[in-house]
């Protein structure tokens, strides 16, 4: 696991500009886990996530919440799970989620803590409810390419940092070949 990067969103619209920028930069396939309670931002992130993948300003992007897993064909194919719902690892087995993280796509998963994806290599991302229009954003990542997409990222925020308040980098990366 690599050191942390922090962020903080005052808006839901902060939180979706920090995902559209995520998702702009993805160039191939990706695991991204989410955690955080209810009304944290997963979703929010997400549908930026999918906004910067398609190029567009905005994505229909809703949480599938009673469907565990909502697919989105495009320049990358977006797999958006929330395991909210989860009753139990057979739950995943039973739509063959396994089988998704091995897809060419970018997997999203919301509620990622109702399952163990520490030995995945990707994004992790901790949403920490701090007020009602505050939340803490904190980025780590595993493996060489969660690792490189991360560096990445911290740099593209980092850039943009006067439309995104309160950049709170643990470390920031110098490395020069991050290609994902």
């Amino acid at each position: 696991m690599s050191e942390e990067f922090r962020l903080i969103s005052t808006s839901p619209e902060q939180t979706r500009e920090a995902g559209r920028l995520l998702g702009g930069l993805l160039q191939g396939p990706v695991l991204i886990f989410l955690i955080g309670e209810m009304g944290g931002g997963k979703t929010c992130f997400t549908q930026g996530i999918g906004a910067g993948i398609s190029g567009a300003a905005e994505i229909c992007l809703t949480s599938p919440s009673y469907t565990l897993m909502n697919f989105y064909p495009g320049r990358l194919d977006l797999y958006h799970f929330d395991l909210f719902r989860l009753h139990g690892e057979e739950d995943l087995e039973d739509i063959g989620f396994s089988e998704y993280l091995e897809e060419e796509g970018v997997v999203v998963v919301e509620w990622a803590d109702r399952i163990d994806c520490s030995r995945r290599d990707g994004l992790l991302v901790r949403f920490d409810y701090q007020s009602e229009t505050r939340r803490l954003l904190v980025f780590s990542a595993s493996g060489e390419a969660g690792e490189k997409l991360l560096r990445r990222f911290c740099r593209e925020l980092t850039a943009k940092g006067k439309s995104l308040p309160d950049l709170l980098p643990t470390r920031l990366y110098q490395e020069e070949d991050d290609t994902v």
